[in-house]
């Protein structure tokens, strides 16, 4: 794993805005997002990270579940707006864009050149101006950013925000639903966190990010708003029920050897 200075500072930046930690949902993995509910929301563009968010760490195919999944958040959004940033495919550490490029062909979607490790603003930058660089733009509050680091994927995602009067019908969001006037809002990309992994990998560390993101839920934001539980509430699926196998017993087997006798 390579030294990823941007993420180490970014303690010093959540002694200021402790609330960078907080993503905007949680699911256990991208089978749970309602990606056509997100489009009809105003959501136009998607960015997210690789490894244990769709691909085994160190693997550049997708993980074999979110085949589904993934093609329905590409139907939805169409050609060259879901787009893949990483810390490693893509990166300054990726000689000749090799895995970019193996990356790309195998989920079918462009992967982001970047000089700067997440969550740094020059990452953030060129994030940006891919984005601007489509025949149709997409602003920075019409794009989704999933990933499973808190302390890179979310709070990038939260750096991107800006604050301004925001309507009910800007956030997608009915009288009926929740009681939020039209008041000066955090405008910018909605932060999904992914706690599911695909393989263990930085588990302690995954848990540090994980208890103080926690902490900052509980002692600073006060639990849960209600814009969060209104964007659970719409736009996050059950994970699809597999139907479970039980293991043969060994009387069981030996029955059956006994009959094809």
């Amino acid at each position: 794993m390579p030294l990823n200075i941007p993420g180490l500072l970014v303690p010093l930046h959540l002694i200021v805005h402790p609330r960078l930690l907080v993503p905007s949902l949680i699911i256990k993995d991208i089978r749970q997002l309602d990606f056509p509910e997100l489009h009809r929301a105003g959501y136009r563009g998607a960015v997210f990270d690789k490894d244990n968010c769709l691909t085994v760490p160190h693997r550049d195919t997708l993980v074999p579940e979110l085949q589904d999944a993934w093609r329905e958040c590409r139907e939805t959004f169409g050609e060259g707006n879901v787009l893949v940033v990483s810390n490693s495919a893509g990166s300054h550490l990726d000689a000749g864009d090799i895995q970019a490029e193996s990356v790309a062909h195998h989920l079918s979607v462009p992967v982001l050149r970047h000089s700067s490790l997440k969550p740094s603003y020059s990452c953030i930058k060129s994030i940006r101006a891919y984005f601007a660089s489509l025949p149709k733009p997409v602003r920075d509050e019409e794009l989704i950013i999933v990933g499973d680091r808190i302390f890179t994927d979310v709070v990038m995602a939260n750096r991107m925000a800006r604050r301004q009067l925001v309507s009910r019908d800007a956030l997608g969001i009915n009288e009926k639903t929740a009681a939020i006037s039209p008041t000066r809002q955090t405008v910018g990309p909605l932060a999904v966190w992914t706690e599911g992994v695909w393989q263990r990998e930085s588990m302690f560390v995954r848990w540090m990010e994980t208890s103080a993101m926690h902490g900052v839920q509980r002692w600073i934001v006060g639990g849960p708003s209600s814009l969060t539980q209104v964007y659970a509430k719409r736009f996050v699926r059950e994970l699809p029920v597999l139907e479970a196998v039980a293991p043969e017993g060994l009387l069981r087997k030996l029955w059956d050897r006994v009959r094809r006798r």
